[in-house]
């Protein structure tokens, strides 16, 4: 449970420092995706958590 909410905080942190960083480019990035059909959106979606999902195996093994 302590590492789900350390991971939890730390996209909390790296979700910050884009948009206190980059506004502008934050601000650009979500009116793009605002207007992709909402399938394409899932695709994205599920391309990312795939990656997302690889990259916790192998950094865990």
């Amino acid at each position: 449970m302590t590492e789900l909410l350390s991971a939890l905080c730390l996209v909390a942190v790296l979700e910050g420092l884009f948009l206190f960083v980059a506004p502008r480019g934050w601000k650009r990035a979500a009116e793009q995706l605002h207007a992709l059909p909402d399938r394409q959106l899932r695709v994205v979606g599920a391309v990312v958590v795939g990656v997302g999902l690889l990259s916790l195996w192998w950094v865990r093994f």
